[in-house]
């Protein structure tokens, strides 16, 4: 059997556990990648290859490992965000490709020449530490406080900062949000749980029965901790200053409701991600309240 065959049997594995034909292809073959060390190219070209031994047997643990649903990420150790790798386990979510969305946002406002003080950012809930990361690798002129509640997500944001030379940049700090004495900020970041509680138990298996609860969830309405950093939002950043912050798909109109309700706040926008749906809600602190 060469690698090819083997491959498409692993697929066929896959289709048969409930995965999508499409989404079954490319994680046999990303797996079949992250055993051999090869990019998709050298696969390409040497698809025709024995399968051997000691591969078949790596290769069949793995592709067990995500026919009973484990996601990609978790089974590899890592995920690309922002054109690096993080490295993830089950203390952390995943990220997701909307996401970036935030980064977007931020570098959008970022003006091409700093002042001379460095501008300040607050990522709440910053788990694999990927938002963090990533705008202390894009804007070398600002300084970063990452929070999560989780000891164990911080060490694992620790370890991706380390990776990507940034760590003296980034003070984590493991709170529920971001201590008030921290501020003020320029900038807020957030992907905060956002799943209400009836949505939790229609979550793909990947999702619900992997990545951790307390990250996902977030009330019956699922604005728990978005009403919390809104109103963090009002006396913690700058005049002037910026949040951004990752919502439900079905939230635009509430949390539109929710910023109208603070006079320190205005919503300037709610941006769309690239299947258009609702994604991340851009607030200013007026700069005259």
């Amino acid at each position: 059997m060469n690698l090819r065959q083997k491959i498409n049997a692993a697929r066929t594995r896959l289709v048969a556990a409930g995965i999508e034909n499409g989404e079954a292809g490319r994680d046999a073959n990303l797996l079949a990648r992250h055993l051999l060390g090869w990019d998709r190219a050298r696969l390409m070209t040497r698809e025709t290859d024995d399968a051997t031994d000691p591969f078949i047997a790596g290769y069949d643990r793995l592709i067990e490992r995500r026919a009973r649903r484990e996601p990609v990420g978790y089974i590899r150790g890592e995920q690309e965000f922002w054109s690096h790798d993080y490295a993830v386990n089950r203390s952390v979510l995943i990220p997701r490709p909307e996401t970036e969305l935030i980064v977007e946002e931020l570098l959008s406002f970022m003006p091409d020449n700093l002042p001379a003080r460095k501008a300040r950012v607050a990522d709440i809930g910053t788990g694999s530490g990927c938002l963090a990361i990533a705008a202390a690798a894009e804007c070398p002129l600002i300084e970063v406080i990452a929070t999560d509640v989780s000891k164990a997500a911080l060490d694992v944001a620790r370890g991706n900062a380390r990776r990507y030379g940034v760590e003296h940049r980034i003070t984590f700090v493991e709170a529920a949000y971001v201590p008030t004495s921290m501020g003020p900020f320029d900038f807020i970041l957030s992907n905060p749980p956002y799943v209400t509680t009836s949505e939790y138990q229609d979550l793909a298996p990947e999702v619900r029965d992997y990545e951790p609860a307390h990250a996902l969830v977030a009330g019956d309405d699922g604005l728990r901790d978005i009403r919390q950093i809104i109103d963090i939002a009002s006396t913690s950043l700058a005049p002037g200053g910026i949040a951004l912050i990752e919502i439900g798909h079905h939230h635009a109109e509430p949390v539109t409701a929710l910023v109208k309700g603070v006079r320190q706040l205005t919503l300037k926008r709610i941006s769309l991600d690239l299947q258009r749906i609702p994604r991340v809600a851009v607030i200013e602190r007026k700069i005259v309240e």
